[in-house]
């Protein structure tokens, strides 16, 4: 049984694999999302909309309830789960381990199947997308 281990963050997501439970790490893809590493004013430019007070007469600016960063991040979340899900549904992911930055962390958690999360075997929230595969394994079980 093949292990895979999803090494992610906002705008990178690695994935690597295990033949046995002691062996290292081998890189067998790598996804990016360019937009992930622009900051906010890179990605829109429009100013802020502004509402006026009627009782005051002030205007205020208005922010968005989700900022194009984070919309950036949540597609990218959903485009490596969909991944993940065509490859369980095609039998060549039955045990996977993930590693990605704490907010994208919850970000894959909440764009996973059901049936895709069964097939977790551990979590940690650490960003290691620049990492090389030795140093990523140190970070995981001795035996996956």
């Amino acid at each position: 049984m093949v292990t895979w281990v999803l090494v992610a963050d906002n705008s990178r997501a690695r994935l690597f694999s295990a033949e046995k439970p002691a062996s290292p790490l081998v890189e067998f893809r790598d996804f990016t999302s360019p937009e992930g590493r622009l900051h906010e004013g890179d990605l829109v430019t429009d100013k802020r909309g502004r509402d006026q007070n009627p009782a005051s007469g002030v205007l205020h600016g208005l922010d968005p309830a989700t900022t194009r960063k984070q919309d950036t991040a949540d597609r990218f979340a959903l485009q490596v789960c969909e991944e993940l899900e065509m490859a369980r549904s095609r039998a060549e992911l039955t045990k996977l381990y993930i590693v990605a930055a704490p907010a994208f962390l919850g970000l894959l958690r909440r764009n996973q199947p059901a049936k895709l999360r069964q097939t977790i075997a551990g979590e940690i929230d650490k960003n290691l997308t620049t990492q090389d595969p030795k140093m990523i394994r140190k970070h995981l079980p001795d035996y996956l």
